[in-house]
């Protein structure tokens, strides 16, 4: 075969293959990478607004026999209704248009900062003292109890049950002490006019900040519900 006849044939050969179905494949379907590298950026983004400690990102994968449409613009990106910031999460991407798509990618968002743990045991119903906290670092998509990360907002709490050495403190396993005891004598406060009167009473039941308990009355003996407001004292209406 001479060479002109071969460079012809090899030529007729590439036509074949760029029109073909297989080789319109490259140019018809959206870029797989390209899918991923714009969920990855909006992850990225979300997070870096939202938390400022270290991430760590990772992007579930796509189907190997996804086809969907070359998008003709730029690609977008959205957070779903529900989606977690971090921990188990998901994000959209779609292809605006008439023609266009949109699918969603699981993701896994892990975002490490310092908490307070306890250096030692503590037994239920112990007060906590700032000696006893320490800060570490942990991972804080695996505490959905929650997290304390200021010491002052901690000491002074009383545990719920007994706690372990470097358990992370949270509000299931901590609360507020008590400030008011059942029978104890109180000091009723009640605010009229821009005055406030004070008067004595019995707590008819334990209380904390806030909490709404029953009191007896001192000099009249009538029983009241009020609001505890400091150790020792509660706050009525007349």
């Amino acid at each position: 075969m001479r060479l002109l006849d071969f460079l012809k044939i090899l030529t007729l050969l590439s036509i074949a293959a760029i029109y073909s179905p297989g080789g319109r494949a490259a140019s018809q379907w959206q870029d797989r990478a390209a899918i991923l590298a714009a969920a990855r950026d909006h992850l990225q983004a979300r997070s870096a607004a939202q938390f400022t400690g270290r991430t760590e990102l990772r992007l579930g994968a796509l189907d190997p026999r996804l086809r969907l449409k070359a998008c003709t613009g730029p690609l977008e990106t959205f957070t779903p209704p529900g989606a977690r910031p971090m921990g188990n999460t998901t994000v959209g991407v779609r292809c605006p248009g008439p023609d266009g798509w949109s699918l969603y990618l699981s993701a896994r968002i892990d975002v490490y900062g310092p908490v307070l743990v306890l250096r030692q045991p503590l037994a239920r119903g112990s007060v906590v003292r700032e000696a006893d906290l320490d800060l570490v670092e942990h991972n804080l998509a695996e505490l959905p109890y929650g997290y304390y990360t200021d010491p002052g907002a901690v000491t002074g709490m009383v545990t719920r049950r007994a706690v372990n050495a470097a358990s992370v403190l949270n509000p299931q396993v901590l609360q507020a002490p008590r400030l008011v005891k059942r029978g104890q004598d109180v000091v009723l406060v009640a605010e009229t006019g821009g005055l406030s009167i004070r008067s004595a009473g019995q707590a008819l039941s334990d209380g904390r900040d806030g909490d709404r308990v029953r009191v007896r009355a001192t000099g009249s003996g009538r029983i009241i519900d009020g609001i505890v407001v400091s150790a020792g004292v509660i706050k009525v209406t007349l």
